[in-house]
């Protein structure tokens, strides 16, 4: 199971309803932290996801209600008492960006793995459990979508295992995908394994105009979080000329993408009710939900 909680649904600047931009997705009791508004620190302690677990930082790009909250993650992180190393993941100048605002955090008991990802290709990497890739996006300044996948196990296949003539024994240690020399025999896990299973697919964009590469990155998710600045049609030149997206904009992608469930975020401060936008963004993507502070979901593997 793969637990998804939009710690910040803002954009620009926090206000009275909502904190600035971050997501956790958490899996057997780690944690990926996406984004670090101003307040992050504050908003995971409110929504008791708690600091130990967190093993990577992504950052989507430098602007500050994307980066400001760092400085008191990490101290909380270092609070709850973590010394194995952390990832920090983000596109040029990362190195840079954390030393600036590590003046005010400068002693942590734990290492830093600095992970800078230099110009527009597409990465992958892999932190723990969770494999990640990062596409880079359309904004004004570099900025990386996030894509995390979670991989399942093959289902064990006792008829083939029997077929194998593999000892009962050693079903165990295969089914965990290790290589048993067993009574002078080798025997592999695709002795006792059947065919790959659908994992779990969470994908995550904001800020970027919609690019067509989106489309694929995001391909099936289970769950995709996508940057919706603006709900009125009229604001398109503005989201063209900032580098942001009409909520339409965002339930188009999810559609193309056949997405199962789209979570709108990012809103602009001047957009006092998002509400009034989402009917109509229905019409093209169904199942569409408003991002707000604190929203969770529990993916679960399917048979």
């Amino acid at each position: 199971m793969l637990d998804v909680c939009l710690a910040g649904c803002g954009g620009g600047m926090p206000t009275y309803n909502r904190f600035l931009t971050s997501m956790v997705v958490s899996y057997k009791g780690r944690k990926l932290l996406v984004d670090c508004g101003e307040g992050t620190q504050v908003s995971l302690k409110i929504f008791k996801l708690g600091f130990k677990t967190i093993d990577g930082i992504l950052f989507t790009h430098f602007h500050a209600d994307h980066v400001a909250g760092l400085p008191g993650v990490l101290l909380a992180i270092a609070n709850s008492g973590r010394m194995e190393p952390l990832s920090i993941v983000g596109p040029d100048g990362l190195n840079s960006v954390i030393n600036g605002l590590r003046v005010i955090a400068p002693e942590l008991p734990y290492k830093l793995n600095i992970i800078e990802l230099s110009g527009k290709q597409n990465y992958s990497e892999r932190i723990g459990d969770f494999n990640i890739n990062i596409l880079s996006v359309d904004h004004r300044i570099p900025c990386f979508a996030y894509s995390v996948y979670m991989e399942r196990n093959k289902k064990f296949d006792r008829e083939k295992a029997v077929k194998n003539s593999v000892p009962i024994d050693i079903w165990s240690r295969l089914q965990k995908c290790e290589d048993v020399k067993y009574k002078g025999n080798l025997y592999t896990p695709d002795m006792v394994l059947g065919g790959c299973r659908k994992g779990l697919k969470v994908s995550y964009c904001t800020d970027s105009r919609p690019i067509p590469e989106l489309i694929d990155f995001a391909k099936n998710s289970d769950l995709f979080i996508c940057e919706g600045t603006y709900g009125d049609d009229k604001k398109l030149e503005k989201a063209i000329k900032y580098k942001h997206m009409l909520f339409r904009e965002a339930a188009e992608l999810a559609r193309e993408a056949d997405v199962e469930e789209l979570w709108l975020t990012h809103f602009s401060p001047s957009m006092i009710s998002p509400d009034d936008y989402l009917s109509e963004t229905r019409e093209i993507f169904k199942n569409t939900i408003l991002g707000e502070n604190g929203l969770k979901k529990s993916i679960n593997f399917t048979s």
